[in-house]
């Protein structure tokens, strides 16, 4: 299983231009917008260990485990991961 580390974690955040909504004591929240609509949401621990598994962010942001590591490592781009959600109708019309 392809683990999500904070960092990639962050670097997903960042590449899908996702909006810092929310801070808890527990988690950072972000929001994915497409067309001015929310299209997905996750959270990133806040905690300083930066080996625990983030491994809900692929599910929540409707990817593979190995999509997602991609995603977070630079070879998928916004605009790629765009074209999967809409073949999965998951964009707004």
């Amino acid at each position: 299983m392809a683990t999500i580390t904070k960092e990639l974690a962050k670097n997903i955040a960042k590449k899908l231009g996702a909006e810092h909504k929310k801070k808890t004591t527990a988690h950072d929240f972000y929001v994915i917008y497409h067309q001015g609509k929310p299209i997905a949401n996750f959270g990133i621990r806040r905690g300083s260990r930066k080996e625990l598994g983030h491994d809900h962010v692929p599910s929540q942001i409707f990817l593979r485990p190995h999509d997602a590591r991609l995603l977070g490592q630079c070879p998928m781009s916004r605009e790629q991961w765009l074209r999967k959600m809409s073949a999965k109708g998951l964009l707004p019309q």
